[in-house]
């Protein structure tokens, strides 16, 4: 990873549910591309499923170290999550709790997925106090991908390009935030001189 102030920003996508056959999945590889072709950006795909973070333990005693490197160099993050019956995945929820200095002051946008008419509507409110107590700061915009089954072909493709707005919407404000939010990291200190 190329280091130091004027280093890409890096904005990975997290695909937070490990269910076979998972629709999410088109949504995460989408998200991924498109953040790829932002100049300036780089980006990686991370799948909750191939983490080895084991479930018999939590918090940070459960911790992968280079899942953990990959969120503390991280200048935002994308999360794909569907909804699962009003909630997020626990999963998603489990690995995210492995790490909790590595999220401060980072900017964070989720992209919510269902099958229904909400679009993960519900699953993107749900997280919204999650990522507050974990120190990330969410961002105003989101994407939802409704009925996400006819949204993309068998291979993945997306079908429907009305997304593509909402989605450079939403980049563009993801990565405004992550500028600066890095730079209040670098140079603005909490709290003032007394």
């Amino acid at each position: 990873m190329i280091t130091g102030p004027d280093r890409p920003l890096f904005i990975p996508v997290i695909l937070g549910t490990p269910r076979r056959g998972r629709m999410s999945e088109h949504a995460a590889d989408l998200m991924h591309t498109e953040i790829a072709k932002r100049p300036g950006v780089t980006t990686e795909l991370i799948d909750v499923a191939k983490l080895p973070i084991p479930i018999d333990d939590a918090g940070e005693s459960a911790k992968d170290v280079t899942f953990s490197e990959k969120v503390s160099f991280a200048d935002a993050l994308v999360i794909v999550a569907p909804e699962y019956n009003h909630g997020y995945p626990g999963l998603l929820k489990h690995v995210l709790d492995t790490n909790l200095k590595e999220y401060i002051h980072k900017a964070v946008g989720i992209v919510g997925v269902s099958a229904g008419v909400f679009g993960g509507a519900r699953v993107i409110q749900n997280l919204i106090p999650v990522m507050r107590e974990l120190g990330l700061v969410t961002i105003f915009w989101d994407v939802n991908f409704t009925t996400v089954q006819t949204r993309f072909d068998e291979s993945g493709t997306l079908v429907d390009e009305s997304f593509l707005p909402r989605i450079a919407k939403f980049l563009d404000e993801l990565v405004w935030m992550a500028e600066t939010l890095r730079y209040g990291r670098s140079n603005v200190q909490i709290g003032g001189a007394s």
